[in-house]
């Protein structure tokens, strides 16, 4: 179920991302969900929805970390 707006985005993640952030967990979402469709691309038992937001939290976090103050922010 690929997101086509960042308002389509799980409230867990429009509610704590900035908007940048929300944008590249999108596409990253994206992406993964074409890239890892067969269940022999995937590691372990994960479904593929739990794969694609798996790599898309890794993408914002190689952008941005979570602050002290619970935000997230640019590195």
């Amino acid at each position: 179920m690929p997101y086509k707006s960042r308002a389509s985005l799980p409230d867990n993640v429009k509610n704590v991302l900035p908007a940048h952030a929300q944008d590249i967990y999108k596409e990253a979402f994206n992406s993964a969900w074409d890239e890892y469709k067969d269940s022999d691309d995937r590691r372990g038992d994960d479904s593929r929805e739990e794969t694609a937001h798996k790599v898309a939290w890794a993408a914002v976090k190689h952008t941005y970390k979570k602050g002290e103050d619970d935000k997230w922010h640019p590195k």
